[in-house]
């Protein structure tokens, strides 16, 4: 009996084969794009737990008042590693003061290599249960030592064991392999660690911290806890609260810190604060292209009932036999159910091909590295239950409704399906089309945002700029890499600061100045620079003068931005005295505010100041007369010259800057290709509705052709119910998008409108792919011979 089912639900495949490609083609592209969804968002979901101790590793963070806000920030100071230690220790199995991740170069013979790794206290590869693979997780506790991800161990010594080895820092600090640790999983917040250092070598390295006449003021590294098994983290954190509140000069108070323990598990996907509260940060993607996932796989779901309950009213006539001929109702249903999940089970197999052919592309789009889980029994049992799911849904009309028709009624010629059968089909043809505006009117105003962003004016000229991290032997000679570069004619301009012109190295307090309210505590970017440093970036004054070696005043001077002016309530800031702890500094000129940090969020008071010792950054303009080629010869050759043992590494300002839209960009191109993908799967179904629509209405068609109906005519009769409905779907759609597209918009603090032209333009566009969708077939019907069409009934 199931045989003679199954054979009877592929001759029905074969012989309506349009049907047929349109049921399991669109389904199986909403199951792709589903599978694709889902591996995403349990991706983002699974950030991080790839360490063992997840649930009880924490980063220690602070909140403090400043600039009539509260700030949230991962710097903490030195001394408050060894403060938990002391007073809370019971509540923490791991104590760790850590470095930022920052780019060293690791020299091996005539080998460079420029790496990001981070210097930390030897406990850490017990905390993060790093899978060694040569050494032990002990190898930290040497003060000259290193550990390397095995990937650039490989990179340094080949298939020679690279353990006892010697590796220059910085081609100034020897250290020996103590230890090789299995590359960190991608979708973690130390993916981009390839090697750790001792917290002590960087002690030894950084003089600064020993000397520091306040170290409870300077907030410079990161610290990272392991609880202790009975501790709760809710619990330990409010204890901590205020430890370092304890510990600051009276006169500091008023940035009112509050210590607190950041959860690993709200690292990636909570990690955006307002005024000292959490509100969000990735979740809200993880919710948008979930919630995409379950509409693209409703809307192939939604074709396939209807395609499914619209040619089932054709097989009335095969129902009223089978019954005639003995067959009982569950057999009937039995069958329906089976040939529905034969379609099912096609859509399913030919979506894991297409998953497993576009999942590159895909991981490329998305930055990602997934795979697709074939030994995973949740993906299996997922995947199938969800196609059971559909399955049944799609088959319970026809194996219900169909297999209650009366034999003797469709065999005599009277039955007839109701007046009301093609409601169900309307209502789920609107549902299809409201989903596929919301996620036009989507795309295009995430695509708005970024433009928006982009258009912003920066403050100053990115073209042409480059930034090189900066070292002691740059530094010691600037000036001649200056002078022979510019007499190569290579570069316009060179200059050194102590940030890039994309990020925000240092921030400081203590600023007063004439009318500021003595509660008041401020916190400003404070960026060093070089006499040259305006005029390489191409800063913007808007008021006064730029640094310049002619003035000998102005090693106390400064350059704020006209946010700080604002700030400060300066109509006229030329000439005022800042004093910055105490020394005073006076403001000669005033800049156009400059985008460093998020393009979505406000500028913040900003003040630069002359540094001559420091050399962080390199930053070259290089002459727009020369080629970019040419001209990064001719700079890594000087540069080479003085540094040989370190490699020419640079960045473009531009790019990094593009950088700072890679979250939006990605979500919009996704959100792009995923809309398409519904208009297809929306167009499908019509077309197929469409053309069970014209097939029904032969003879109407052949009728009216007799009477005078012209081929416009005939063509409107046909596509009029489809555009009403595409309008019903535009006015539900409308309110909808600008619910949901209005709150996404909320959290940025620079952002575009909403404009109605998008919701028209999106309107507009939907019934136009539904009138040429229709067309075809409204089109092929209109033409038919109506001698043929009527006699084909």
């Amino acid at each position: 009996m199931l045989r003679n089912y199954l054979k009877i639900a592929w001759r029905n495949l074969l012989r309506n084969k349009v049907y047929s490609f349109i049921n399991i083609g669109g389904l199986a592209v909403g199951m792709a794009v589903a599978m694709l969804i889902g591996l995403w968002v349990w991706d983002e979901l699974s950030f991080d737990k790839s360490f063992a101790n997840y649930d009880r590793i924490a980063q220690v963070m602070q909140h403090q008042t400043y600039n009539k806000e509260i700030g949230t920030q991962r710097p903490i100071p030195f001394p408050l590693g060894a403060e938990l230690r002391r007073s809370y220790g019971d509540n923490f199995k791991h104590v760790l003061m850590a470095s930022w991740v920052t780019p060293r170069v690791l020299t091996v013979g005539n080998k460079h290599l420029s790496k990001s790794g981070i210097s930390i206290e030897a406990q850490a590869p017990d905390m993060l249960t790093l899978n060694m693979r040569k050494g032990t997780r002990a190898g930290l506790t040497d003060p000259a030592s290193i550990l390397l991800s095995e990937s650039v161990a490989h990179d340094l010594f080949g298939e020679t064991d690279p353990m006892n080895k010697l590796i220059r820092l910085d081609n100034k600090t020897t250290v020996k392999v103590t230890g090789v640790y299995e590359n960190l999983h991608h979708n973690s917040s130390f993916s981009n660690l390839s090697f750790i250092t001792p917290w002590a070598l960087y002690l030894s390295e950084q003089t600064w911290i020993r000397e520091m006449e306040n170290p409870w003021r300077s907030n410079s590294f990161q610290l990272f806890v392991q609880l202790a098994e009975q501790a709760d983290m809710d619990k330990v954190s409010a204890k901590i609260k205020n430890v370092k509140l304890k510990n600051i000069r009276p006169e500091e108070r008023r940035y009112q810190p509050q210590v607190f323990l950041n959860p690993m598990r709200q690292w990636h996907l909570y990690s955006e604060f307002k005024d000292g509260v959490r509100t969000g940060g990735l979740i809200q993607f993880v919710w948008l292209f979930g919630s995409i996932g379950v509409f693209v796989l409703l809307l192939a779901c939604i074709n396939f009932m209807n395609l499914s309950t619209a040619r089932s009213e054709k097989r009335a006539k095969e129902v009223g036999i089978r019954k005639a001929v003995g067959s009982l109702r569950g057999q009937l249903i039995t069958q329906f159910f089976g040939e529905s999940l034969l379609v099912v089970a096609l859509a399913f197999g030919l979506a894991l091909a297409v998953v497993f052919l576009t999942l590159p592309t895909f991981n490329q789009v998305a930055e990602k590295q997934i795979h697709l889980p074939l030994t995973n029994p949740l993906f299996w049992l997922l995947g199938l239950g969800i196609s059971l799911l559909t399955g049944l849904i799609a088959g319970s009309y026809p194996a219900l409704y169909l297999s209650a028709f009366k034999p003797l009624s469709v065999l005599k010629g009277t039955f007839r399906v109701g007046r009301f059968a093609a409601v169900p089909r309307r209502v789920l043809v609107v549902m299809q089309f409201t989903v596929s505006i919301t996620l036009i009117v989507g795309t295009i105003i995430v695509f708005r945002q970024i433009q928006f962003a982009k258009n912003r004016p920066v403050g100053y000229s990115r073209a042409g700029l480059m930034t090189l991290m900066g070292t002691e032997n740059t530094h010691k000679h600037i000036d001649a890499i200056r002078t022979e570069l510019k007499a190569a004619g290579v570069v316009a301009e060179l200059a050194e600061s102590g940030s890039p012109t994309t990020d925000v190295w240092n921030t400081n307090g203590g600023f007063e100045w004439r009318g500021k309210d003595p509660g008041l505590s401020v916190d400003f970017p404070n960026t060093e620079v070089s006499y040259e440093f305006g005029k390489t970036i191409g800063w913007q004054l808007v008021a006064g003068r730029d640094f310049s070696r002619s003035y000998g005043t102005d090693s106390t001077s400064f350059i704020i931005n006209e946010a700080a002016a604002k700030f400060m309530g300066f109509t006229n800031p030329i000439g005022e005295v800042v004093r910055w702890d105490g020394q005073p500094f006076t403001i000669i000129g005033v800049v156009k505010d400059i985008v460093v940090q998020s393009p979505y969020q406000p500028i913040p008071p900003s003040v630069y100041h002359l540094a001559p010792d420091n050399g962080n950054v390199v930053t070259i303009r290089i002459n727009p007369a020369v080629s970019t080629s040419q001209a990064l010869a001719g700079i890594e050759t000087v540069i080479k010259k003085y540094n040989p043992a370190i490699p020419f590494d640079y960045r473009f300002t531009d790019q990094e800057y593009a950088k700072k839209f890679g979250d939006e960009e990605r979500i919009g191109t996704l959100a792009s290709i995923f809309a398409v993908l519904a208009i297809f799967i929306s167009c499908l179904g019509l077309f197929g509705l469409a053309s069970f629509m014209a097939e029904q209405r032969t003879k109407e068609i052949g009728m009216r052709k007799v009477l005078g109906a012209s081929v416009l005519n005939l063509w409107g009769l046909l596509s009029k119910d489809f555009v009403v409905l595409v309008v019903i779907a535009l006015f539900i759609a409308t309110p909808m998008a600008y619910y949901f597209l209005n709150g996404w918009l909320q959290q940025y603090e620079y952002r575009t409108d909403i404009a109605w032209w998008i919701f028209a333009l999106s309107g507009a566009g939907a019934l136009v792919i539904t009138l040429l969708t229709v067309s075809f077939q409204s089109v092929k019907a209109a033409l038919m011979n109506p001698v043929k069409s009527l006699r084909s009934e």
